[in-house]
C-alpha cells in the first residue's frame, strides 16, 4: 500500500544529501519557513473570508500599535523586523485605508508617530479572534508540552543570534 506524501515530506526528501542526512540547519529552516508561510496564508484567507481588507503585513503593524499606540516608524521597524521602506509603504497603505494617521512627536519634531484611528480599534477584536482561530487550526494534535519545547528552541535560536549581534 503506497502512502501519499505530504508537501512537507517531499520538501524534506528533496533536501537530503546523498548520505541521507540533512545539511546542517536545513531541516529547521524548512520546517520553520513552511509552517510560518502556511499560518500566514491561512490567516490571510480567514481575514478575506471575514470580509477584512487588510494584509498580514498590515495586521502585524496594527497588532503592535494595539499593544502600544503612537509608536515611531523606527520603533515599528524594530518590533516588526522590517526595514524602513517596507514600514513606510505599510503605513502609507494603512493611512489610505484610514486605519492609522501620522502625528508629530510632541518631544521631537523630526519624528512622526503612528496613531490608530477608531476604525483600526474596531478591527482589533475580530482580527485577534481570527488569529487565535488560525493558531487553533494550526495546532490541532499538538500538545502543550510540544508547543513549549518549540517556543523554547525558537527563543534560544533568536537570543543566540540577536544577542550575538548586540555584543559585536
Amino acid at each position: 500500500m503506497s502512502k501519499k506524501r505530504t508537501y512537507f515530506e517531499i520538501s524534506c526528501i528533496t533536501n537530503y544529501m546523498s548520505n541521507n542526512h540533512f545539511r546542517r540547519g536545513e531541516l529547521y529552516s524548512v520546517i520553520n519557513g513552511m509552517a510560518s508561510t502556511a499560518v500566514a496564508r491561512r490567516l490571510q484567507k480567514n481575514f478575506r473570508n471575514a470580509g477584512l481588507e487588510i494584509t498580514i503585513e498590515q495586521w502585524s503593524v496594527l497588532y503592535h500599535l494595539w499593544k502600544e499606540d503612537k509608536l515611531s516608524q523606527q520603533e515599528l521597524c524594530n518590533r516588526t523586523f522590517r526595514d524602513k521602506p517596507s514600514i513606510t509603504r505599510l503605513i502609507d497603505n494603512l493611512e489610505k485605508q484610514k486605519l492609522v494617521k501620522r502625528i508629530a512627536s510632541p518631544t521631537d519634531r523630526r519624528i512622526n508617530l503612528v496613531e490608530l484611528t477608531d476604525a483600526a480599534l474596531e478591527l482589533q477584536h475580530i482580527t485577534i479572534d481570527l488569529a487565535n482561530q488560525t493558531m487553533a487550526e494550526a495546532l490541532v494534535g499538538v500538545d502543550k508540552h510540544e508547543i513549549e519545547v518549540v517556543k523554547s528552541v525558537f527563543q534560544r535560536v533568536y537570543d543566540n543570534l540577536t544577542l550575538g549581534i548586540l555584543e559585536v
